[in-house]
């Protein structure tokens, strides 16, 4: 049986994410409904604007599907920027309604506006070459749940976790068009 990741398309980079899984082969679908969410056997959550993604999510109840599907160990998720936002178990300013999937609290925007984004290559554990990232108005992982594994960091702070058959990055690998992580994520 062939894998497809989808990739939620209610707003956000998924086009990138979908470029990056068909350069290592791998097939991959919107999502924009419960319906196209049956489909999927793991779920990329992209970056973007999380107050929209959110709303969306809930709206449609694609927030629900996810976290029952999540819930019963179906839906393995990597999560980006804002999808890591969404995941997370807490936002620190409350701002945001999330799936709460995942115990790590996060900040929004904690690096700063559009013209502080930066590239740089970071060290994963698991994965031999160092990874391109590129950090777009990244939030920060201000706190890390028991159990939750810490794959990178950046200044000190985490920026890649990961726990049970979930992974939530900070920054964007889709953009610099490093696969790296999408390959940790479908192995």
């Amino acid at each position: 049986m062939t894998m497809t990741v989808g990739v939620l398309a209610l707003q956000g980079d998924f086009a990138e994410h979908i470029r990056v899984l068909s350069s290592i082969g791998v097939r991959s679908l919107e999502v924009r409904s419960v319906e196209d969410l049956t489909k999927a056997d793991r779920l990329i959550l992209p970056g973007g604007e999380s107050t929209v993604m959110a709303k969306l999510l809930f709206q449609s109840g694609l927030g629900q599907a996810i976290s029952d599907r999540f819930s019963r160990g179906e839906l393995p998720i990597y999560a980006t920027c804002a999808g890591a936002i969404l995941v997370s178990r807490e936002v620190q300013d409350g701002s945001v309604s999330t799936l709460g999937l995942l115990d790590i609290t996060t900040q929004r925007n904690a690096y700063g506006r559009q013209s502080h984004s930066f590239r740089t290559a970071l060290s994963v554990r698991g994965i031999q070459t160092p990874v391109q990232a590129s950090f777009i108005r990244a939030p920060h992982i201000t706190r890390v749940g028991e159990g939750v594994s810490v794959l990178a960091n950046y200044d000190e702070s985490p920026v890649l976790v990961q726990a049970r058959n979930i992974i939530a990055g900070t920054f964007h690998t889709e953009v610099t068009g490093d696969p790296s992580v999408h390959k940790l994520f479908v192995v």
